[in-house]
């Protein structure tokens, strides 16, 4: 053995964070089980409340005309609702010099497809927007393996209007306003979120609501399955290292590959 297996043998091994985990018998557990579950009461009352809420606030008209580049050519933001009268966009983290996706985005993206008949067939439309070039989209969203409609806005200012995208002048001047707030520490020209909007019998477009940062974890199905496990979504480290563990669904047999989006999920984990 060199001396650099030597010192590996003899390091001690990494502590089980679940070695010392309370074991009880089944009467104990369910005293503690019946505790949490008022715990779990009382926060789905107070999230349909902020779906109330959520519903109340008031609507912004959309005024200003966005034109996507989509496969059947470049349509309109009306069109992008079908038949029906809302619509879900999110906002896709694909910058125009990405190859490929932001990995956040795709773990939300994952569960998309499943959801696509439910929402059609309950007055809602979904799409992802990006500022990637169409012919970039297309080939990754073939690779995923996704049917939902994915646009690009390359030319037009929808995602600086939802500011979700900056420009390097932005940026440069400390000028980014993401979530609400000015956030001078954004190194990123891409951001993520998500955003609704409503179109009334007479044609007319209103804004809704916006979300952004882990306001849009509700939309990453996996989470909330590593949440009811004993080790949650086990992530550790500052920033961007809090993800590491995710991977594009087709790329888990290459845990080290390095991603454009890794600096957008370090800023996401500060704030």
């Amino acid at each position: 053995m060199n001396a650099i297996s030597i010192a590996l043998a003899r390091r001690p091994a990494f502590a089980d964070p679940l070695a010392r985990h309370p074991v009880v018998s089944e009467a104990e557990f369910l005293a503690a089980r019946m505790q949490l579950l008022e715990r779990e009461k009382a926060y789905t009352r107070l999230r349909d409340e902020l779906v109330r809420r959520r519903r109340a606030l008031p609507w912004v008209r959309v005024i200003k005309s966005y034109i996507f580049d989509t496969p059947t050519g470049r349509r309109g933001l009306a069109d992008l609702f079908g038949d029906n009268s809302q619509l879900v966009i999110q906002h896709f983290m694909f910058g125009p010099d990405w190859e490929e996706g932001c990995i956040g985005c795709s773990l939300a993206a994952d569960g998309n497809d499943g959801a696509l008949p439910h929402l059609i067939h309950h007055d809602v439309s979904f799409a992802a927007v990006s500022r990637a070039p169409l012919e970039k989209i297309t080939a990754f969203k073939q690779r995923m393996g996704w049917r939902f409609p994915w646009v690009s806005s390359f030319s037009s200012d929808f995602n600086h209007d939802f500011h979700v995208s900056f420009t390097p002048g932005e940026r440069a001047a400390g000028k980014v306003h993401y979530n609400y707030r000015e956030r001078p520490d954004l190194e990123m020209d891409e951001m993520p979120g998500y955003s609704v909007f409503h179109k009334n019998a007479a044609g007319q477009i209103f804004h809704t609501y916006s979300t952004y940062e882990r306001g849009g974890e509700p939309f990453i199905a996996a989470y909330h399955f590593l949440d009811m496990t004993p080790k949650g979504r086990d992530e550790h480290g500052p920033g961007a290292d809090l993800m590491q563990w995710a991977q594009l669904h087709d790329a888990y047999d290459d845990a080290s590959a390095a991603h454009t989006c890794r600096g957008a999920v370090a800023a996401e984990k500060r704030a």
